[in-house]
């Protein structure tokens, strides 16, 4: 049983070695045929790449061939173009040269006729002075008189019978025209001055203030007075309350002490509040508003006029000229008017119109602060004008309105002619109250000339002057002195009627805070 098993095996193991050898036999076969089918696949496939590809080169070598014909006419073509170009600047090359060369002949004859010319002429000329000459001779011989004598001669005769009809014809010249320049000078100050005519209102030294009752006069002058003596101290203006009913009276001849005080008052009575602390606080705040009046006052005289590029500085100081009086009539206005006064006699004269009106306007800039720096206000205004950078012909318009400098320019009279035109106008200006005004600063200013003095106010007309010293450097004895010096001064310094009352008030305060 067991060989039969081992018998049985070893022909399976054979039948499956025979199974295989077979197998691999047949696919291997099987492969190569399957490869030799691939093959002859490829090879069509190759073999119609390559038919392609011969295709598609003969193309391309028909298109580049038929490129290459196409480029070649085009060149051929430029070609010709620029054979035809050439041609033809040759062609006008040599038909300039042809032109150039006739006119340089023409130039050449031309040349040699006006040389010929030229020399015929200097014989003629030869000629002609040499027969001058000769008949001047023969008269000198003729008339025994030399060529100069002989004019002298005759120059003198004509002189003597002409010297009389000359000289009336001048005189004749010279009235007709003077009278013409005074008809015309009139016909155009005349025209200037209906152009422009502004209204005239004099300034006057007091201001009266409605107040909503009587009672409110009470509460003005306070206990014992203090709330009336504290607003004059503070402002330096005098305040009159009387009978009149819902009235008080502001006087002082600063306009703007007058104005701050008027200020302060429309707050102080709006408010009911009256005391001295409220009184100062007021007073400070109408010093600010003043400030801002003052610097509307002076833009809108420059938007008036029509001024450009002003410096605002300069235009804070013009503001300043809105309360101050020339002979009781308003600077500001009176500036502005000058403005457009002189305007207009520029134009009409054929003078520079924005010149003229420039030098007008800022003619009186040296009054905004004349009280404050030594020198005539026309000198002071020339030095402010000259710091702000203003052109020199403004200062050259504006320095001659009161014949302090002599006239340089055209605007510089036209200037000064406007100022008479101004304040020559009835009614604009009063003498009394400008000599009245200064008087009252004279006394001022003494006051304030003494060491120690804070500040000092004429009041009452010039009546009194009270001055204000500082405590901590003037005692109670110095405070005497002082007021007996001032007093002193101003008998022998000024001229007045009656009596002044000098009051010197020396006044301590101390402030603390609790904190």
């Amino acid at each position: 049983m067991e060989i039969f098993n081992g018998a049985a095996l070893s022909l399976i193991f054979t039948l499956i070695s025979i199974g295989l050898f077979v197998g691999a036999v047949l696919g291997y076969l099987l492969r190569k045929k399957i490869a030799k089918i691939q093959v002859g696949t490829l090879e069509s496939k190759l073999s119609k790449l390559v038919e392609h590809s011969k295709t598609e080169a003969k193309g391309i070598v028909l298109a580049a061939k038929e490129e290459a014909v196409r480029v070649l006419e085009r060149a051929r073509e430029e070609s010709k173009e620029r054979e035809r170009q050439i041609t033809k600047q040759e062609d006008r090359l040599a038909h300039r040269e042809d032109t150039l060369e006739k006119k340089a002949a023409e130039y050449e004859r031309s040349e040699k006729e006006l040389i010929a010319k030229a020399e015929k002429i200097k014989l003629i000329k030869e000629e002609a002075d040499r027969i001058k000459s000769e008949q001047v001779t023969a008269l000198e011989k003729i008339a025994a008189l030399t060529r100069e004598e002989a004019k002298e001669r005759l120059f003198n005769m004509v002189e003597q019978q002409s010297k009389d009809d000359l000289v009336t014809k001048m005189r004749r010249l010279e009235k007709d025209g003077k009278e013409q320049f005074d008809r015309k000078a009139n016909e155009i100050l005349a025209t200037v001055i209906q152009r422009y005519a502004s209204s005239q209102v004099s300034d006057v030294t007091t201001t009266t203030m409605s107040i909503p009752s009587d009672d409110m006069k009470g509460k003005i002058i306070g206990r014992e007075g203090r709330n009336i003596r504290a607003l004059e101290r503070l402002t330096g203006a005098e305040i009159i309350v009387d009978d009149t009913p819902g009235t008080i009276v502001i006087s002082c001849f600063d306009p703007v002490r007058r104005h701050i005080c008027r200020l302060a008052l429309e707050k102080l009575t709006s408010d009911g509040r009256i005391q001295p602390a409220r009184i100062e606080e007021a007073v400070e705040k109408a010093k600010v508003d003043i400030n801002t009046e003052i610097k509307k006052a002076g833009e809108a005289a420059v938007y008036d006029v029509g001024a450009v590029g002003v410096d605002p500085r300069l235009v804070n100081l013009l503001g300043r000229l809105h309360y101050r009086t020339s002979y009781g009539q308003n600077v500001l206005l009176h500036s502005i008017e000058m403005a457009h006064i002189a305007g207009m006699l520029a134009a009409e004269v054929g003078a520079d119109v924005h010149i003229a009106k420039m030098g007008a306007l800022f003619h009186d800039i040296g009054k905004a602060i004349d009280h404050e720096v030594q020198g005539t206000h026309v000198e002071i205004g020339r030095k402010i004008l000259q710091k702000f950078g203003v052109d020199k012909r403004v200062i050259q318009a504006m320095q001659s309105h009161h014949e302090e400098y002599p006239y340089e320019t055209l605007e510089s009279v036209v200037v000064q002619t406007s100022d008479s035109i101004s304040g020559g106008r009835p009614g604009a200006r009063r003498g009394s109250i400008e000599t009245y005004i200064r008087r009252l600063e004279e006394l001022e200013a003494i006051a304030n000339s003494f060491p120690g003095v804070e500040k000092a106010y004429a009041i009452s007309a010039g009546r009194e002057v009270r001055v204000f010293v500082r405590p901590e450097k003037v005692d109670d004895l110095e405070a005497r002195k002082i007021a007996r010096n001032i007093a002193d001064r101003i008998e022998k310094e000024l001229k007045y009627p009656g009596e002044i009352k000098i009051h010197v008030i020396r006044e301590t305060r101390v402030l603390e805070y609790a904190r």
